[in-house]
């Protein structure tokens, strides 16, 4: 919303309590005792154990009842944190001007109770209906034993995080009209997953796109990389301004298909030649653009600039050697390949790559500096400084210099990497044409803002790097997924195993022509299990 605007902070549930003012409509009740005398026994017994159903269901219709009459404070002292509650409460009825609350619970289970709401939003004059659906959870309180509403800002609508804002008023920015490269319009409604990524191009350029703004409910997210504002309901549209994207609209299009057939996986496609991003899709229950801004360990997809390292240190070549152990030791930890990998001893680097052997990598460690993966990431393909703008927020990938046994695991995508499917489809962009070309959403022209550069790879490091990925795609670990396509073609699979999780992350990236795409799935398995039919499918489009 524009400055002056009301807005309701969303408190964190881990806000420090203050005289235990998440239970102060509940105070402790001591028992007088029946001789006659006035002595007080103590405090009553405080129940225990999850709540009863009659608990539930009285505690919730009670919650939802003071929430219709608009009373904050009654509704905000039915949870376990009154503070918090009361305050975005307040802030439903004041700044989101949102009246004629009507709640209608469904059936519990367990403890928790799905509701929809039906409300009205006003503003000057202007009304729509508004309607939603969400579920609150009931507990016990730790303090006075009392049946609570779990707070979390969630339970008074669906999208609210910690630190957001509901507010109803003129936009923070007027509305885009977002189009593709062929002037092709883009809009959430057809491509979902661009909605975040819309809101975000909307706040960064809408007020220099030449549109007005309009009156609109909206949440406003906390923190610089959010995307910009939510909107749920427009009372009045204002004039949109038009915003062009490197988007293709084909591409963007098999993206969104592909993604929704595996949950909490992401995709980017780019295109080589120019570092433009032809797609970008996620499909997740958090609503993170984690194709942009996730910060995971990215497997043996990391193995193109481990690879590269090698050759451009003299340690090896493609065609020397890199023999492939049962298994490899640095620093006292033990590293190991895929189950049912056999031992190759005499194999080439460009045999390893294609097999996907981490030990061939491993066993290399104590043979390059402890900077020198770091070096290569940074000064030939352009990650981890932090310098990267592609239109909106974005990770531009973490290499750190971390000894010990980091050192080895870096160079297999474990240990302390982190990277986005940005940065991995970046980083075959630059090994398929050896020049590093900051990726970017929107054209450079829109806002003459500074891309980030790299030194990039020598043409002789670039021959023998798509040789390693073409061999991969056509007879290596990535040749089921990658057998139909057709062309120039290469890739990398990955699977990255992570702390607390029993299935890997799956990693993929490939290109075909001059496109390039990368892809990960949280828990999806095997590169080529999940992340690899999504690049395909994206890789078959051709941009």
């Amino acid at each position: 919303m524009r400055k002056g605007a009301k807005a309701a902070v969303i408190g964190s549930v881990f806000a420090v309590m203050v005289g235990g003012a998440g239970y102060g409509a509940y105070n402790v009740v001591t028992a007088i005792s029946g001789d006659g005398g006035g002595r007080a026994d103590g405090p009553a017994p405080v129940e225990t154990g999850p709540p009863s159903g009659t608990e539930i269901k009285e505690t919730s219709r009670a919650f939802f009842a003071a929430w219709e009459k608009g009373d904050a404070a009654d509704a905000a002292a039915r949870t376990n944190y009154a503070s918090n509650a009361e305050r975005l409460l307040t802030g439903y009825r004041d700044d989101a001007h949102l009246t004629d609350v009507r709640i209608t619970p469904g059936t519990p289970s367990g403890a928790t109770v799905p509701f929809s709401v039906k409300a009205k939003v006003s503003l000057d004059g202007k009304s729509k209906p508004f309607s939603y659906d969400s579920e609150l959870t009931v507990v016990r309180g730790e303090t006075t034993g009392k049946a609570l509403v779990a707070w979390k800002p969630s339970v008074l609508h669906p999208e609210l995080k910690d630190g957001d804002t509901l507010v109803t008023g003129e936009s923070s920015s007027p509305a885009i009209e977002a189009v593709d490269r062929n002037n092709v319009v883009l809009t959430k409604e057809k491509y979902p997953s661009l909605g975040p990524i819309l809101d975000a191009l909307r706040e960064k350029y809408g007020d220099t796109a030449g549109g007005s703004p309009g009156i609109e409910l909206a949440i406003r997210h906390a923190g610089e990389e959010s995307g910009g504002d939510t909107t749920l309901v427009t009372l009045a549209k204002g004039r949109a301004g038009k915003v062009r994207t490197t988007l293709s609209a084909s591409a963007q299009a098999a993206a969104e298909k592909a993604v929704t057939g595996y949950s909490e996986s992401s995709v980017v496609a780019v295109k080589p030649s120019t570092g433009e991003v032809l797609a970008v899709a996620n499909h997740r229950k958090d609503g993170f653009n984690a194709a942009f801004l996730g910060k995971l360990a990215p497997g043996s997809t990391m193995k193109i600039i481990s690879a590269a390292t090698l050759i451009d240190n003299g340690v090896t070549t493609a065609n020397g050697p890199a023999p492939c152990t049962d298994t490899g030791v640095w620093q006292s930890q033990t590293f190991h390949n895929l189950t049912g990998m056999k031992p190759q001893e005499n194999a080439t680097l460009s045999d390893s790559f294609a097999r996907s052997c981490n030990t061939a990598f491993v066993n290399y460690a104590d043979e390059v500096k402890v900077d020198s993966l770091t070096d290569e990431a940074q000064l030939r393909f352009g990650l981890g400084q932090d310098n990267w703008k592609t239109g909106i927020a974005s990770f531009d990938g973490s290499v750190p210099a971390s000894g010990g046994p980091d050192t080895a695991a870096n160079m297999i995508g474990q240990g302390q990497v982190q990277m986005s499917p940005l940065n991995m489809a970046s980083v075959t962009a630059t090994a398929m044409t050896g020049v590093f070309r900051q990726p970017v959403i929107v054209p450079r022209s829109l806002d003459d803002r500074e891309l980030a550069t790299a030194k990039g790879l020598s043409s002789s490091t670039v021959a023998q790097l798509r040789s390693m990925m073409n061999r991969t795609a056509v007879s290596g670990t990535a040749a089921t997924v990658m057998h139909r396509l057709d062309g120039s073609i290469g890739a990398k699979t990955g699977s990255a195993e992570v702390d607390g999780q029993a299935v890997s992350n799956s990693w993929f990236t490939g290109y075909r022509n001059d496109i390039a795409a990368a892809a990960m799935t949280q828990e999806g398995g095997h590169g080529g299990d999940a992340a690899g039919p999504i690049v395909a499918a994206v890789l078959r489009t051709g941009g």
